[in-house]
């Protein structure tokens, strides 16, 4: 079994270099940064064959982000981002992981390398097994593998000892067969990377608005008055949705900025896709920055819902829609009442920022009617996350914002079917209805009991009541918080095993027994028995569409993840009714079993051959409201940030770089932020530095502190930066460590990621 990986020495961290931190975003500099890695990873021959079908509506789906594609015409030139053109390179690299590869690597020395290293290792071409007490993965044949997961699975004393893990890559016939499967082995032990990210946003959005998912669509922003976007960086995580907050400013509408970080992909941008803009200063994108405090996010919202209450009571029918209001809303007596138990210089402080600047915030959405607010982990992991999201949502309705064009919520979702998944039923919470209709259509009894998600499977997991972990795609241990104790709660299961492309530090931290399956990529083609395949996903705004495959499998051995589910489930369940073979052998008939069992599929494998795909029913976006408790949206009553910090103790939140896209780390460089060659920094405000005597790229060690527990990360270096008092960022996976896993979000359970108190030493 492979050792938690080292820290990186001092000599290690060396080779930094900081630069200036570029006034615009995306460009020529983007342009040739996504051709060098699609160079060096496939060749540019291959590489732009390969481009021109990414994002296409005959082509296969980005498997970066989930941000929408347009509707209807599509830019020739590149319907995708840097970051993109990154993951398909990364996806269609000539570098091999063969069973040569891991006869010569051992666990143990595999574990000294960097995730980044790791992950430029290349892709799996063979199923692997790394038997007890070896420290070398073996080659093992897919029978063998099947039959051997099975056997473990059987031999539990409980379904409920099984975890199943679901990353947003799936597809949706995968993730319908997965969980199917899974229910039909009896446990809804479904967690998924939605556990992390925006399980806050569904909390609060199912609970006022009745449907967990945003109401906006693409086109919205062409129509928008203001576009607020708080706790996002767009620029590195989501690069097309600059486009289309480039299009709200063409339009003549503003866009206010809400985040600890000033991101340059939201001050200024260079429109990829029109060389005559490659050039020059730029499109100026953000009217108003408010640099808020980490956590100060409910202070700031609740002093701006006050000032627009004193408005309209100055002033009535100036700011609230009160048809809307009356019509439409429940609980806005209990709103206003609430609001009046704060004053503004109570809640101040919290923001860090001036009553002058909230008031220019303020002003501007008064004086706007559609209003767009985009969010996404700035404000989902928190303690308060749902209050975030909350508060967002009050503002919208105060507004009448949600429900027409131009206007409504926006959580911006990461990976690029993780929304779909959940569609799917990969949920460790599944409603009754749905349940009722796997039951109906598939003739078994599906447990009723809810199951673990991912802070609740690791703690199984360590506590030994769970002994099997599947990972379904994903870097399960470079995703999650608590690396450490995470590390140790897998080391505890009989049997851990992932279904891959690539190799990530997952496939090193394993129980007694692991198994690495390898599964075709987005870009490949998928032949099964009654011919070429496709396969289905739902970006961010409720789009079903097709993705199809361009590339030769890299791989004969490879297997699509649809494949991989229904012979495990062949083989594992000795008494289901269903085919699964039949189902995996031809996609249609997977798709004509969702259309059986999940709202909103009718027609199914008829809509989904028409180019762009089709729209699933959204109530929010048509003004109903009748799905939540009141029949009604819902006001809330939303509470500040609970959080105080002791003397020399400071707020830090985990980042991203731009060479990243969640776990998966494409180079060592932070370009936007003017940081190049190291990932080990931890960014602090310069007053802070002086207090603890600290100069530029000094070594420090971390220390987070939560209920009188300690955890250490150590050889960061120190790195002057704009981001309010007594708030730091370090980036993931790295700073994960430090994250408690028992620190969460009330109600959603999320990791609180974005709130970890820590200390700073100087080495």
């Amino acid at each position: 079994m492979s050792k938690n990986p080292k820290e990186q020495p001092p000599e290690k961290l060396t080779g930094i270099q900081l630069t200036k931190v570029p006034e615009t975003s995306v460009g020529i500099k983007a342009i040739l940064s996504a051709l060098t890695h699609v160079k060096n990873e496939v060749g540019i021959v291959k590489g732009i064959s390969l481009l021109k079908n990414l994002n296409q509506k005959n082509g296969f789906d980005c498997p970066g982000c989930a941000w929408p594609d347009p509707d209807e015409k599509r830019a020739f030139l590149a319907e995708y981002c840097e970051n993109g053109a990154k993951a398909v390179a990364e996806e269609a690299t000539k570098n091999k992981v063969t069973p040569l590869f891991f006869a010569t690597n051992s666990i143990q020395e595999l574990s000294e390398l960097s995730d980044y290293e790791i992950g430029k290792s290349g892709r799996i071409t063979h199923p692997m097994y790394l038997p007890e007490g070896k420290n070398n993965y073996e080659e093992i044949s897919w029978s063998k593998a099947f039959h051997l997961i099975a056997e473990e699975l059987n031999t539990l004393n409980s379904p409920d000892e099984a975890i199943f893990y679901t990353s947003g890559r799936t597809s949706n016939e995968a993730a319908f067969l997965y969980q199917l499967f899974v229910r039909q082995f009896g446990t809804n032990n479904l967690p998924d990377c939605s556990n992390m990210c925006h399980e806050s946003s569904g909390a609060a959005l199912s609970e006022t608005l009745g449907i967990g998912k945003g109401s906006v669509t693409l086109d919205d922003f062409n129509h928008a008055d203001l576009v607020i976007v708080i706790g996002q960086n767009p620029g590195t995580n989501h690069p097309r949705m600059l486009t289309a907050l480039s299009e709200t400013k063409k339009r003549g509408g503003k866009i206010m900025t809400i985040n600890p970080l000033p991101e340059v992909g939201l001050m200024n941008y260079k429109d990829p896709q029109n060389p005559l803009k490659w050039f020059g200063k730029g499109q100026g994108l953000t009217n108003l920055f408010l640099q808020v405090k980490i956590n100060g996010d409910v202070a700031l919202l609740k002093v701006i819902l006050k000032l627009m209450k004193e408005k309209e009571d100055a002033e009535p029918n100036s700011v609230f829609n009160h048809q809307f209001i009356q019509e439409k809303t429940a609980g806005i007596d209990d709103l206003l009442k609430d609001l009046d138990t704060y004053s503004i210089d109570y809640l101040i402080p919290q923001t860090g920022l001036s009553i002058e600047k909230i008031k220019e915030a303020a002003s501007l959405i008064i004086n706007n009617d559609k209003v767009i607010i985009c969010w996404a982990m700035g404000l989902t992991q928190h303690k308060n996350a749902v209050d975030n999201i909350r508060e967002v949502v009050n503002i919208l309705l105060l507004k009448g914002s949600i429900g027409k064009k131009g206007a409504g919520t926006c959580p911006v979702r990461g990976h690029s079917n993780v929304q779909g998944d959940r569609t799917m039923g990969i949920w460790e919470r599944p409603k009754a209805s749905f349940l009722d209709s796997l039951e109906k259509e598939f003739k078994f009894k599906a447990p009723r009991k809810y199951g673990f998600d991912v802070v609740e499977a690791i703690e199984a997991m360590s506590q030994k009541k769970a002994k099997v972990f599947f990972g379904m795609g994903g870097n399960f241990i470079s995703a999650t918080p608590d690396t450490t104790f995470t590390a140790a709660a897998l080391r505890n299961c009989k049997l851990t095993v992932q279904v891959s492309t690539k190799l990530n530090r997952s496939h090193l931290i394993t129980g007694k027994k692991a198994l690495i399956l390898p599964c075709l990529g987005r870009s490949e083609k998928d032949y099964q028995t009654s011919g070429e395949q496709f396969v289905s996903v739902e970006n961010s705004m409720g789009v079903v569409h097709q993705s199809k495959g361009h590339l030769k499998p890299c791989s004969k051995e490879l297997m699509s993840e649809t494949a991989i589910v229904a012979n495990l489930a062949n083989i594992t369940l000795k008494n289901s009714t269903t085919n699964w073979i039949d189902l995996t052998n031809n996609y249609d008939l997977i798709r004509d079993k969702i259309e059986a069992t999940i709202p909103g599929f009718k027609n199914f494998n008829k809509r989904v051959r028409i180019k762009g795909g089709f729209y699933l029913p959204n109530n929010a976006r048509d003004n109903n409201f009748k799905t939540t408790t009141t029949g009604k949206a819902n006001f809330s009553i939303n509470k500040p940030s609970e959080i105080k910090l002791e003397n020399n103790q400071f707020m830090m939140m985990t980042i991203r770089t731009h060479d990243q896209y969640n776990t998966t780390i494409y180079g060592l460089n932070d370009r936007y932020r003017g940081v190049l060659n190291e990932r080990r920094v931890v960014f602090m405000n310069v007053d802070d530095m002086k207090i603890l005597g600290l100069q530029k790229l000094d070594l420090v060690d971390l220390t987070s502190h939560f209920n009188n527990e300690v955890r250490e990360a150590k050889g960061f270096l120190a790195i002057p930066y704009s981001i309010p008092k007594h708030c730091t960022a370090t980036y993931f996976p790295e700073a994960n460590v430090l994250v408690p896993l028992k620190s969460k979000a009330d109600i959603s359970n999320t990791p609180a990621s974005k709130t970890v108190i820590i200390t700073i030493k100087k080495r």
